[in-house]
This record gives structure tokens, sequence and C-alpha cells, in this order.
């Protein structure tokens, strides 16, 4: 009898052995999926520390295209984490983190090596405000992120602030070394930093269904996009930049066109309405 009970325990445990395992594993390639948004993430921040040391080397052009990569970055962690469903608390706060030296510390140290250094004193309080503005932004978009439209982002982005002075400076790597020749590129600082902390709407592009049918013109202008980007990276790149910074103006500005021509339309009917009661 006890060796009929230890044979079918021994087989018991057998059966339940390889579900353990089985378990085990889908457990670790869950903590495994979670680590590749971070990955992504640590990335970022390898190219915001590496602009920093090349802009201090003097390599501009260099530094100014670290900044680029850092952009891209970013824009893929956050939708593989929301692809892979493995988005939680820590990868939004090491996500801020890494933001804050990419896109914050490195273009202010990487436009101070370019035009600010002549400034002086000047020159590093201006790269100090975009790097404050860059860290405002990103701790205000943590709190409104569960209540904000998706569809827009209140105030300038800081990948898209950092972007202006990466394409200035990648179009134009010999910078500025006079006195009155660097005070013009203290807008480029100052200009994004308010933009930054502003409550102005600029579109986010996370509406955008990339899985959807799209007609064949769109793969027709995604490849003159491309062809444009390898004939002429340097302009390309920077009309993007400010086209980017000035679009909230622009969409302001035609919202505002239209709603003129609406406005006499409804005060016509109106007038209409009331002479007809007469």
């Amino acid at each position: 009898m006890h060796s009929e009970d230890e044979h079918g325990h021994r087989r018991t445990l057998l059966r339940l052995r390889p579900l353990k395992s089985r378990a085990a594993r889908s457990q670790r390639f869950r903590r495994g999926v979670y680590l590749l948004p971070s990955a992504f993430t640590m990335a970022n921040m390898f190219c915001g520390y590496a602009c920093i040391v090349h802009a201090m080397r003097g390599e501009l052009a260099t530094a100014a295209l670290f900044i680029g990569f850092a952009f891209v970055l970013d824009m893929l962690d956050g939708r593989i984490a929301r692809m892979t469903g493995t988005t939680s608390a820590f990868g939004v706060e090491f996500d801020s983190l890494a933001d804050v030296i990419s896109f914050g510390v490195a273009p202010a140290i990487l436009s101070f090596k370019w035009g600010l250094e002549p400034l002086g004193q000047i020159g590093w309080a201006a790269g100090f405000l975009f790097v404050s503005a860059a860290a405002v932004r990103l701790a205000r978009f943590n709190i409104q992120a569960a209540t904000q439209d998706k569809r827009y982002f209140v105030g300038l982005p800081s990948p898209a602030a950092a972007c202006v002075p990466a394409a200035t400076v990648f179009a134009y790597p010999a910078g500025f070394q006079g006195y009155f020749e660097a005070w013009p590129v203290l807008s480029m600082m100052i200009v994004p930093a308010l933009l930054m902390v502003s409550t102005i709407r600029y579109r986010s592009f996370k509406s955008l269904d990339l899985q959807a049918r799209r007609s064949y013109p769109v793969l027709f202008l995604l490849a003159l996009g491309l062809a444009a980007l390898a004939s002429s990276p340097r302009f390309l790149l920077l009309a993007m930049a400010y086209t980017y910074l000035a679009s909230a103006f622009i969409g302001l500005a035609w919202h505002r066109l239209r709603r003129k021509p609406m406005q006499k339309d409804e005060n016509a009917d109106g007038q209409d309405l009331r002479a007809e009661s007469r």
C-alpha cells in the first residue's frame, strides 16, 4: 500500500512540474516585455548624454544628430508600450527623467556652445531657462495626461522644442563667436521655452492609425518625403522643426478666419428672421 501511494505521489509531482515551469516561463516573459520600452528610454537618455559630450568637444553637428535620434526613440518607446500593453508608472517617470536630459539639458548645452557662450552669464541663464521650462512641461504633462485630450498637447512638447535648436545647429554648425552676433540666438532658446509652459495647443498625432488602409498616393508622398530627406536633410529637418513650432499659430489664425464668415451668416439669418417677424 505504501509503495503504491509513493508511486502515485511521484506521478502527481511529475505532472505538476511541467505546469509550474511553464507558468514561471510565462512570468519571466511578461517581465521581459516591460523591459522593452524601458530599453528604448535608456537609449533615448544615452543619446542626450552623447549630445552633451560631443557638444563639449566642439563636434556640434554630431551632437545635434543625437537629439534627433533621441526624438525618434522617444516616439517609439511610448508607442511600443501602448502596443504591447506594458505601460507602467515606472515607465512614465523614467521617460520623463530621460526627456529632461535629452530634450532639456542637452539642447541647452548644445546651444550654449554654438552661439550663447559669447554672452557669458546671459547665455547660460537662457540655457537654464530652457531646461527649467522642459522640466515644468514634463511634470505638467504627467499630471494632466489622464484628463487631457489625446489629439492635442497643451504647450509645445519638449522633444519638438529641443528639435528647434538641434535642427538649427545641424543646418549651420559653424555657430556664432561674436558678442553681437549671439544676441539673436537668445530667441532660439526663449521662444520654445515660453511655448513649452504656455497653454497653446499643438497637434499630438497620437490618433493617427498606422494600421488603417490608405490610398496609393499616400505611399507616394511617403517616398517623396524620404527622397527629400536623402537629398537635403539639413533644410528639410530645419523646415519641419520650425513649421511645427508655428503650426499652433497657423491653426489659430485659420480657425479665426473660418469663424468670421460663419458669424456673418448667423447675423444675416438673424436679421432675416427679424424682418419676417415684423
